[in-house]
């Protein structure tokens, strides 16, 4: 009797630990899979082009999308005149200043960088002394590609200044960090440096 006790606590157990330790490696998988088609879309942008040119036809038949269709029509344009650049390289550091933006912002349902200077004192917080670095944040996706297509589009950011983040030749390092949002439910923020103080 006392031995199926236990057999019934395990599976209650089992479901226990996968639902503290399942959302972390879920982010952890989505940290790494943003930061590969941040890279994919650097080394060969005209495919990216090509992708988002599919996904416009697709909208024109009628499939749902949030973005300004003259923003997809620029960045397909901004991207088939984009030469590949070489891939942005994991940085641990720079994913912990990007992980206290998203531990802070995210259970609070804000939006925004925060207090100006805070990249610069997160990262220095961490380790990292860069000359250049910019911040990259995506709400209300927890799909790779849709962060990613979302940030090279910019649609309602008039000087396009994350997908200049993305294709910017100063930044060789990044760090991702990706969690929940109480108001977007998912969000996203992506660190980018370069020029770093050895």
């Amino acid at each position: 009797m006392r031995n199926s006790g236990r057999m019934a606590c395990v599976p209650v157990l089992i479901g226990l630990l996968f639902s503290i330790f399942a959302p972390a490696a879920f982010a952890d998988e989505l940290d790494d899979a943003v930061l590969a088609e941040i890279n994919f879309a650097r080394a060969r942008p005209a495919d990216y082009a090509r992708e988002l040119r599919r996904q416009a036809v697709s909208v024109q038949r009628g499939d749902y999308s949030g973005d300004d269709p003259e923003a997809v029509e620029e960045a397909i344009d901004f991207l088939q005149r984009q030469p590949s650049l070489p891939p942005l390289k994991w940085d641990d550091r720079i994913a912990v200043a990007a992980s206290q933006h998203t531990r802070v912002q995210g259970p609070r349902g804000d939006v925004g960088h925060g207090v100006a200077g805070g990249l610069g004192q997160r990262l220095h917080g961490a380790g990292v002394w860069a000359g250049m670095s910019a911040e990259n944040i995506s709400y209300g996706y927890d799909d790779a590609r849709d962060v990613v297509r979302q940030l090279i589009i910019d649609s309602g950011v008039p000087t396009r200044g994350h997908r200049h983040n993305i294709f910017g030749t100063s930044y060789q390092l990044a760090g991702v960090s990706c969690g929940s949002h109480r108001a977007y439910g998912a969000m996203c923020t992506i660190d980018f440096a370069g020029a770093l103080a050895r």
